[in-house]
């Protein structure tokens, strides 16, 4: 009986520690990782980029799959993004 409750305890632990590691990630790492996947995928077709150039990245929106425009924005290198400039 000694047995088995010493296995129910380290199955528990093992549980509780990936639970915790997952509940890490998606706090903590995932919203940057959707952040980096979404430039890479809009920033080469963004508009409307802002004029100002802050550490070597703009803000600028982008057309959603059914093209309509974004009301989200995206921060882009300096060098991407079409010239549509918002003033």
């Amino acid at each position: 009986m000694k047995e088995a409750t010493g296995e129910l305890s380290t199955t528990v632990i093992a549980i509780v520690a990936i639970a915790a590691v997952l509940a890490i990630f998606t706090a903590f790492l995932l919203p940057s990782l959707r952040a980096s996947i979404r430039a890479r995928t809009y920033c080469a077709e963004a508009i409307q980029c802002s004029n100002t150039c802050e550490n070597g990245k703009r803000t600028c929106h982008y057309y959603e799959d059914d093209m309509s425009l974004s009301n989200d924005t995206i921060e882009c290198d300096c060098s991407t993004g079409t010239n549509n400039t918002v003033q």
